[in-house]
């Protein structure tokens, strides 16, 4: 009861609305599948569950200005604007690829395809786990997941706790707590990416371990005896444990590398290249981006960052930028080499052959890039000026700009540019 009002507590200071509701409609719900009461007795109980819940909404509501405003946001959306178009772009890609999906993790990357306008948002996931697994890995993966949760949770409702069991988890109370909390975490499911997060994904793996091993009975259990079994269930550890240490944890050093770089380029964006710290920041930037790919060189976009840590040196060492935007241009064909299908490393290897002085290349770089991510404010920047630094290509960058601040209104380099422009002279 304790580590349930903690639990209940701390759901509370989430404010998270699919939480809410995913645990409101599991509590309603669960009475309706026990076998042990009469139908009377299951409707009346769903029925005070929800009184329950109506009454613990209005008391949280009244007293808790968060929960208020998230309410009232709910109430003023008509529900969800930005989920619906990452769920859109979600199903677009599962029809464009049905069987096998478009990749494992893909949905981010290919996201700009289906960017609607005006929409900075940064997905990451689709914000539902269903849909996102359609999307990345198709009717195949979706199948052979989901499928397989599905028949396990078929043959679990069909099994009964063991006759004479001592174990405290096989009780029934506690065999239906465990049984909500699975539910409403599914439910919840098509509102979130909690498989995508390892401690969820982990808590809720130990949950339904739990829930299966009381309710899952068969006389021919333990499945792994002595001999061959245990022998072939240690090497496969072992294997797991070798293709963690070599590979998996090299690239999660190397993308935590890039990560932190990634967030420190964002703040200095917020500072002149003048600013006293700026050549410090940039050179631990830079340092931390090379042991990235040094670690780790088949990840893209460590190398698009890396071209992008090379174009921001430019404003540190001027008389260096041809040189610069050379060697930002081989880490940027790397980018295009491993992932041709992301607008931003087009458009940093454009980037990089401008500083080269390669500026008819530098186009096709910007096209491609536009083709790929056509609502993207910052690749349309990018080609404005690009094509502002050709006098005679003055009317298409100002279109071009003008397109980019339609959708970023505030994009302040944007505005800059316009600024520039406006107070140059034209070309003869």
């Amino acid at each position: 009861a304790g580590l349930t009002a903690w639990l209940a507590f701390g759901l509370v200071l989430t404010i998270s609305r699919g939480a809410w509701l995913g645990l409101a409609l599991a509590l309603i719900a669960w009475p309706l599948f026990s076998s042990r009461w009469s139908w009377r007795r299951r409707i009346g109980v769903a029925a005070a569950s929800l009184g329950g819940l109506m009454v613990a909404g209005a008391l949280l509501y009244a007293g808790s200005q968060p929960v208020r405003e998230r309410v009232i946001a709910l109430v003023r959306d008509r529900g969800e604007t930005s989920r619906p178009i990452m769920w859109r772009a979600a199903w677009g890609l599962f029809r464009e690829h049905p069987t096998t999906g478009s990749g494992a993790g893909s949905y981010n990357l290919l996201f700009e395809k289906y960017r609607p306008e005006n929409f900075g948002n940064e997905p990451q996931w689709a914000h539902n786990d269903y849909l996102n697994t359609l999307s990345d890995y198709g009717a195949v993966g979706f199948v052979l997941f989901f499928g397989a949760a599905a028949v396990i949770v078929w043959r679990s409702l069909r099994g009964s706790p063991p006759t004479g069991s001592g174990d405290w988890l096989a009780a029934p109370p506690i065999v239906s707590a465990l049984a909500v909390g699975g539910l409403a975490f599914a439910l919840q499911l098509f509102v979130d990416f909690h498989f995508k997060i390892p401690a969820l994904a982990m808590a809720f793996a130990t949950t339904a371990g739990l829930l299966v091993q009381a309710r899952w009975t068969s006389d021919n259990s333990p499945v792994v005896r002595a001999g061959f079994g245990r022998g072939a269930l240690a090497l496969a550890s072992f294997a797991v444990v070798v293709l963690v240490g070599f590979s998996v944890v090299p690239q999660y050093r190397a993308e935590a590398l890039r990560y932190r770089s990634a967030q420190a380029i964002d703040r200095l964006a917020l500072s002149p290249p003048s600013a006293a710290d700026y050549r410090a920041a940039l050179t631990r930037i830079r340092s931390d981006l090379a042991r990235a790919v040094a670690i780790d060189p088949a990840n893209p976009q460590a190398w698009s960052d890396v071209a992008y840590a090379d174009s921001l040196w430019a404003h540190v060492e001027p008389d260096q930028t041809a040189e610069l935007g050379r060697r930002g241009g081989v880490a940027a064909d790397r980018a295009v080499a491993l992932c041709g299908v992301v607008g931003e490393f087009w458009y940093r290897r454009g980037i990089a052959r401008d500083m080269a002085g390669r500026w008819i290349d530098a186009g096709g770089d910007f096209s491609r890039a536009l083709e790929l991510s056509p609502q993207s404010s910052r690749a349309w920047y990018y080609y404005a000026y690009h094509l502002s630094l050709d006098p005679r290509q003055r009317a298409l960058a100002e279109a071009a700009l003008q397109f980019c601040l339609r959708l970023d209104p505030g994009n302040d380099a944007a505005l800059a540019l316009r600024q520039h422009l406006a107070i140059s002279p034209k070309a003869p």
